[in-house]
């Protein structure tokens, strides 16, 4: 946990019946300072809507090599590398080279994410996906966040169906490729 990190934790119903993934998770994440409430809850909608076995979130900002959310076999080979809000190219190219899977989740503006990587080296770019949600969604979201809170995530037909302190929000989960 970085220095001056303050601790967040979430029980999440999450019922992703795109996937088939229905869990009650207790998830607790460390924000940094720096980290604003949009980032933490991309962070968390990303868990969500990435979830798997052997899923974690990595020591957050303070990690530089590694990203915001990670997944691993049983062997410990890194088997997803996820990223949030608006990362270099180099750190989508790194992750493509150690990781089988790729995606980025963003609270900003999607076109202008990806036009930061545009002419850049990324390997195996065509697969990397960027998702992103309604405008105003995350900050909606955000704006309900306690330190402990409950939240019920549900996914159908790419749209997700949050309710997090007695209020609900919706959005489309929206995803593109990054070239």
């Amino acid at each position: 946990m970085a220095a001056g990190a303050t601790m967040y934790t979430f029980t999440i119903q999450l019922a992703d019946i795109d996937r088939g993934v229905y869990e009650d998770l207790s998830v607790r994440v460390a924000r940094h300072p720096s980290e604003t409430d949009a980032f933490l809850i991309t962070r968390v909608l990303a868990y969500c809507l990435e979830y798997e076995d052997g899923i974690a979130f990595s020591e957050g900002i303070s990690a530089t090599d590694e990203p915001a959310v990670l997944a691993r076999d049983l062997t410990g080979a890194l088997t997803a590398w996820v990223e949030v809000g608006a990362p270099d190219a180099a750190r989508l190219h790194a992750g493509s080279l150690q990781a089988s899977r790729v995606a980025v989740y963003t609270h900003r503006d999607p076109a202008r994410v990806a036009g930061l990587w545009a002419g850049k080296r990324i390997h195996r770019a065509e697969d990397i996906r960027l998702h992103s949600f309604d405008p105003g969604f995350v900050d909606a979201v955000a704006a309900q966040l306690e330190r402990r809170s409950a939240m019920t995530v549900s996914i159908t037909e790419r749209r997700i169906y949050l309710d997090i302190s007695g209020t609900s929000l919706e959005s489309d989960i929206r995803t593109r490729g990054i070239v």
